[in-house]
């Protein structure tokens, strides 16, 4: 136990496990219901300086080509040049400029690219963990929720019902389960 507290209580780099980590969305569908998906594959660091936060750190990239939504077809339009545009911007990133403890874990500030434009979002980070894996090496679990509107990253399409009204929302919701391992 004691190990595993003094690990704990240092600056440690974890390194995103891509095939733990994955980013989910929801977004507002003809004012009925909600369009999920993910995005998977991130990678990226995160720097935990427990006795510090200001020294602590976030990074990530997103390939834009691993969104799913359960419908292939949906999937295509969203990799096209009407949405994401993938092959131009084939990757989100998200770089935090400070990370500051709250009552619910972590609030990290950052910027996040997208379609080629560059917002500060923040970001509601609840840290989970530590353990330790069956080879020793630790690993640390954070999920961070937060909320964007599409069309401040260039994302302008939208079609419009009989009635008018716009057959998407703007607001996006966004859930990051990240799983990471000590360097």
């Amino acid at each position: 136990m004691g190990g595993a507290v003094a690990a704990y209580a240092q600056t440690t780099t974890y390194n995103i496990d891509p095939m733990h980590s994955e980013a989910d969305f929801s977004i507002l569908h003809m004012d009925l219901s909600h369009v999920h998906g993910q995005f998977s594959h991130i990678t990226g660091t995160i720097v935990l300086d427990t006795k510090d936060m200001s020294k602590s750190s976030v990074q990530a990239t997103i390939p834009i080509d691993t969104v799913d939504t359960g419908v292939s077809m949906r999937d295509k339009d969203l990799k096209g040049t009407e949405f994401f545009d993938a092959a131009k911007f084939p990757t989100m990133t998200f770089q935090s400029t400070s990370v500051t403890p709250d009552s619910d874990g972590y609030k990290v500030v950052g910027n996040l690219t997208l379609h080629g434009v560059t917002k500060p979002v923040t970001l509601q980070m609840d840290p989970l963990g530590p353990a330790i894996n069956m080879h020793g090496q630790m690993h640390r679990g954070f999920q961070a929720t937060t909320s964007i509107d599409r069309k401040d990253f260039g994302l302008k399409w939208n079609g419009l019902l009989p009635n008018g009204d716009e057959m998407i929302g703007d607001n996006v919701k966004i859930t990051l389960d990240v799983e990471a391992a000590a360097k």
